[in-house]
């Protein structure tokens, strides 16, 4: 009983911090009020998501976020989620899971995530992905166009059809380097297909 009241309380206590946090745009938006829930005051540039010792192949995730005009954004923090190398998703304090990970971009947009390669989804035909979301401070949160990978056999004609754009084009081409770590780049592109978006 004290168990499932924690719980109830810990919802309760991600709900008032969502309300106080930015709003979410570009809706339906399934899960977005989890990107404030656990996130730090001050994130970095650099995060991990996957710890070091985590099981798969090491996986670094690069990008530049930029304004639609092409102008480098610093400070947008771009939240992500994965499942493990297996394809599931850990447990953690929210749905989304124990491997997620905040950065803040740097002066010239950049950011980058220390991980494994995501496994697929056992039993299913999804390719493997990396959930991306973006928070503008004084402006909202929203998610974009999932990180897949054009490697990844499950990754169909259709399936690359159904790219939204929002975000700008999350289908990425990982390469390893001489260490044997896939790079993967996955840049951002603030509000590219986001209904109801507002400019400045």
């Amino acid at each position: 009983m004290k168990t499932l009241l924690g719980l109830v309380l810990s919802c309760l206590l991600v709900a008032d911090a969502v309300r106080a946090a930015e709003p979410v745009l570009g809706l339906p938006c399934e899960g977005c009020e989890l990107v404030f829930a656990g996130m730090p005051a001050e994130p970095g540039s650099r995060a991990r998501i996957a710890p070091v010792d985590a099981k798969g192949e090491p996986m670094t995730i690069e990008g530049t976020v930029r304004t639609r005009d092409g102008v480098a954004a610093a400070g947008i923090v771009v939240y992500a989620y994965q499942t493990d190398a297996h394809g599931s998703y850990p447990r953690g304090n929210t749905r989304h899971g124990l491997l997620r990970g905040w950065v803040r971009t740097d002066a010239q947009g950049r950011y980058r995530f220390d991980t494994v390669r995501p496994g697929a989804y056992p039993m299913r035909s999804d390719p493997q992905h990396v959930h991306l979301h973006v928070v503008e401070p004084g402006r909202g949160t929203y998610y974009i166009d999932d990180l897949v990978f054009d490697d990844d056999p499950r990754l169909t004609a259709a399936q690359r059809e159904r790219q939204s754009g929002r975000g700008g084009y999350g289908i990425a081409h990982p390469v390893r380097d001489a260490d044997g770590v896939w790079q993967v780049r996955r840049d951002i592109a603030l509000g590219a297909g986001i209904p109801a978006y507002l400019a400045d």
